[in-house]
């Protein structure tokens, strides 16, 4: 692994040691074995970084849109440069597999960089409106981040690269169980050329670091994502100074495959969209909902098709399914699995425990449900691993119903044979993004859902848009 600075924090251009607080080992959790121990930030720490990124605000808010492009494209060269060393940190802490690290985890970060700097290039920061006054964009201040371990350098690139690009500067917090991508990244911005205070680094837990951020009155917006309970929280903390807050929460997406679709491709494809990076993801399509005409077949087939699905080793090339972050995330997995049993689900594949042949590391079974109700604790709750439910419908009125009935909306996802029969569905889905046919949202397209799972919208010209203030003017 990289040499990173796990003993030290990033501000104002610097490598600086943290003023007390205490230390956080980082685990693999392919074999549960200590890779790094990390300094954990106080309050006094990230009241050094605000200081940092309010100091650099003044001077880095008012650069050209061409200096800000400059530094985005040196940025992408430099992260480039280091990919395989990106690629190889998140595969060690998070357990993602290296295919998945190379071709998605690390992959997202150019992504999104490409799709900020493109968004950038035509980004209307002045217009005249309809009655003659000039309408202004303007950097919003020193940004406060808060990002998650299930897609680390994703939401560190939606946060950091927008903010930096219509002129704000950022204070990070990256999530305590997977921090070295971040240090990693602090790494290449710095290479980059980054000015100081632009971007600053604190790592450290929720209730300290987190909520400190979030009550600074320095700091002018919060951006989050991960639980929704830890999203309550950041904008109860953040009420105080009236500061914005978005937020990108949780999910319980449902996948509706309509009766006129391809049954088996559809399943297949639902199974691997749910089983990607083990479950861990906020847009998985973890509800299938499937026509009453073709319930059992469709669990039958779901059964057989699910076995096909390996778990592997994280360092292992290939297509297979790593372990869980965590050892609460793995506990917390095998709970909802034995809830669903419980409560009458029946398990169609997996199930709870290891699967075969693994005796440490926070491995699971690949697991599916049938006979499910939407009512079920299972169908309600976000799992984060690798589980899937089934639920049957009588009609398209009915699994719309049955499809919003949740409180989250940050997906949805359509299989259908006739393209606007699926456009039809997808009106109604109350979702902030619509999946028809196994397709994907592309990078400059605006991430973010409706209800519980949060408010605002990353990506292309809207997450610049979210990093702004607007200022009318009026002339004569």
């Amino acid at each position: 692994m990289t040499d990173l600075k796990t003993d030290k924090f990033y501000i104002d251009g610097a490598w600086v040691a943290p003023n007390g607080g205490t230390t956080e080992d980082v685990i693999n959790p392919a074999n549960e074995e200590v890779i790094a121990t990390i300094a954990m930030g106080t309050a006094e720490d990230v009241d050094a970084a605000v200081a940092a990124a309010n100091r650099a605000f003044a001077t880095f808010s008012e650069t050209s849109r061409e200096e800000r492009i400059a530094l985005l494209k040196k940025i992408l060269e430099v992260y480039e440069r280091r990919y395989a060393e990106m690629s190889s940190i998140i595969c060690e802490e998070l357990g993602a597999p290296i295919d998945l690290c190379d071709k998605a985890q690390t992959a997202v970060g150019v992504g999104h960089l490409k799709a900020t700097i493109a968004a950038l290039e035509n980004f209307e920061f002045e217009h005249i409106n309809a009655e003659g006054d000039l309408i202004r964009r303007e950097p919003i201040g020193v940004c406060g981040m808060i990002t998650p371990w299930n897609w680390p350098i994703n939401q560190i690139a939606l946060k950091v690269f927008p903010a930096m690009a219509v002129g704000c500067t950022v204070v990070l917090k990256p999530s305590e169980v997977t921090p070295l991508n971040a240090l990693l990244f602090a790494e290449i911005l710095d290479e980059a050329g980054v000015p100081a205070g632009v971007f600053n680094l604190v790592n450290g837990d929720g209730p300290t670091v987190g909520s400190a951020l979030s009550k600074h009155p320095d700091i002018q917006m919060m951006s989050f994502t991960g639980s929704t309970r830890a999203g309550r929280l950041i904008t109860k903390d953040a009420a105080e100074t009236v500061k914005r807050v978005t937020l990108e929460l949780g999910g319980k997406s449902p996948n509706v495959i309509l009766d006129d679709a391809d049954l088996e491709k559809s399943i297949k494809q639902g199974l691997a969209q749910c089983f990607m990076n083990s479950g861990q993801s906020c847009n998985a399509p973890t509800r299938m909902l499937v026509h009453e005409s073709q319930y059992a077949e469709a669990m039958s087939s779901a059964a057989k098709l699910a076995e096909t699905f390996e778990v592997g080793q994280p360092a292992e090339k290939g297509p297979h399914i790593g372990p869980l972050v965590s050892a609460v995330q793995f506990e917390k997995v095998q709970g909802l699995i034995e809830t669903a049993i419980d409560e009458g689900a029946k398990t169609l594949a997996g199930g709870p425990g290891r699967p075969a042949g693994f005796n440490r590391g926070y491995f699971v079974r690949p697991t599916v449900f049938g006979e499910v109700t939407n009512d079920m604790t299972i169908a309600q709750e976000e799992v984060f691993g690798p589980v899937l439910v089934m639920i049957s419908y009588g009609d398209d009125e009915e699994a719309i119903r049955i499809a919003n009935d949740t409180p989250y909306g940050l997906c949805a996802f359509v299989q259908s044979g006739d393209l606007e029969r699926a456009k039809n569905v997808m009106k109604r889905l109350r979702a902030g993004m619509v999946r028809i046919n196994g397709t994907d949202i592309g990078f400059g397209s605006p991430f973010g859902g409706y209800k519980m799972s949060g408010n605002g919208r990353e990506g292309g010209v809207f997450g610049l848009e979210d990093y702004c203030e607007i200022k009318a003017v009026s002339m004569p």
